[in-house]
């Protein structure tokens, strides 16, 4: 089910220019948590139509590097600083080469989501297996003591994941943003400071 609900955040996002409404559950995260510094290197999975790149971009500042992945084509034009790729994030491949080309990252952002159905357990359980899919993704690009943030339909499988979340980072916290629709299932799991391994 694919819909627009004009919003206060809808009307925010146009009239500040941001491409979704969605960078403001970003900003909320980084005002609570700090996730996000100057000068640091930021994947971004699932990143159109682009509007957590665009406010990562604006805190890691031009000595920074945000690299956004999506398996749709983003037609923005981003400044400097910012690299776009079309690809799937559950390809082994696409990691290898992410983290040879660009990486070690400082931060993994993923606010990837499944195409809906609306039956909730089969939504939960395709959002699980994204959330599982930017997880590895953080395990393999992520430097050590680097963040990771990611959105997760809560369903029957979030105890499994946040426990893999916490054998990995060592500060684990969980969160639905203020621009989070009400009706919506989704919730933000957020991993600070990767563990050696």
């Amino acid at each position: 089910m694919s819909y627009t609900v004009r919003d206060h955040y809808f009307h925010k996002a146009k009239k500040e220019h941001y491409l979704a409404r969605a960078v403001y559950k970003l900003q909320e995260i980084q005002d609570r948590y700090k996730i996000l510094k100057p000068g640091n290197r930021v994947l971004d999975l699932g990143a159109a139509p682009g509007s957590w790149m665009q406010f990562a971009r604006e805190i890691v500042g031009p000595s920074g590097l945000v690299v956004g992945v999506d398996l749709k084509g983003v037609e923005h034009r981003f400044p400097e600083g910012v690299v776009v790729l079309r690809g799937d994030v559950t390809d082994p491949e696409l990691a290898r080469s992410l983290s040879v080309e660009h990486g070690p990252f400082d931060v993994v952002l993923s606010d990837m989501a499944p195409s809906t159905s609306g039956i909730r357990v089969a939504d939960s359980a395709r959002s699980a297996l994204l959330f599982e899919s930017a997880l590895e993704m953080a395990r393999s690009a992520l430097r050590p003591g680097g963040h990771f943030v990611a959105k997760l339909f809560h369903g029957a499988e979030f105890h499994v994941l946040l426990q893999a979340v916490k054998r990995d980072f060592e500060w684990v916290k969980v969160t639905k943003p203020d621009a989070s629709r009400k009706q919506s299932k989704e919730i933000y799991v957020i991993g600070m400071r990767l563990r050696k391994s």
